[in-house]
C-alpha cells in the first residue's frame, strides 16, 4: 500500500517536471477595462483598447454587475447603432465574469443590452495573427553555442533535478 502512494507521488512529481519544460503560450487575457474598472458604464473603451494589440489565442475577460448589464458580441451595423436585437453571441452566463476567446482572425464588436450600450459600454477590438516567434541568435563561433540556449538549458535542468530527487526519494523510502 506504502509502495503505490510513493509510486503516484513520484509519477505526480515527474508530470510536473514535465509540465515546467513546455515553452508557455504567448495568449493574453485582458481584463475590459482594466482591474479596477471591469465592464460598465461611463468608460471609454476605444480608449482603453487603443495601443492594444490582440492576437488570435487571446481572451477578453469582462467583469460586470450580473443582475443589470450583459455580453452581446453583435456586427458592426449593431454596434454603431446600440441594435443589441439579433447578437451574434451571448456571452452572458450569469455570473458577471465571462471570459470571450479570441480565436478567429477578424473584427469583433460587443455590446451591452438594456440600454447600457448608449451609456458607452461598447468595445470593438480587431484580432491578427500573432507575429512569427524571434529568430534565433547566430552561433557564438568560439562557444558554439548562442544565448537563447542557455536559457533552454535552464528551463530543463531545474525540472530535471527535480523530477531526479523525487525518483531517488521515491526509491530510498522503498527500499
Amino acid at each position: 500500500m506504502e509502495r503505490s502512494k510513493v509510486m503516484k507521488m513520484t509519477m505526480a512529481a515527474l508530470g510536473l517536471a514535465l509540465v515546467l519544460m513546455v515553452q508557455q503560450a504567448d495568449a493574453t487575457r485582458y481584463i475590459v477595462g482594466g482591474g479596477g474598472i471591469g465592464w460598465t458604464t461611463n468608460v471609454n473603451y476605444t480608449v482603453w483598447a487603443k495601443g492594444k494589440q490582440f492576437y488570435n489565442g487571446d481572451w477578453l475577460f469582462f467583469v460586470y454587475d450580473r443582475n443589470q448589464m450583459n455580453v452581446l458580441e453583435v456586427n458592426k451595423t449593431d454596434y454603431e447603432s446600440c441594435n443589441s436585437d439579433h447578437p451574434l453571441h451571448n456571452w452572458t452566463t450569469g455570473a458577471g465574469r465571462d471570459v470571450v476567446p479570441l480565436n478567429v482572425t477578424r473584427h469583433y464588436y460587443f455590446i451591452s443590452g438594456k440600454g447600457f450600450c448608449y451609456g458607452g459600454m461598447k468595445l470593438a477590438v480587431r484580432v491578427e495573427t500573432p507575429p512569427p516567434p524571434p529568430k534565433a541568435a547566430p552561433l557564438d563561433e568560439k562557444s558554439g553555442s548562442s544565448p537563447s540556449t542557455a536559457v533552454y538549458r535552464g528551463q530543463l535542468v531545474i525540472p530535471a533535478a527535480l523530477a531526479i530527487a523525487a525518483v531517488w526519494d521515491a526509491f530510498v523510502r522503498i527500499w
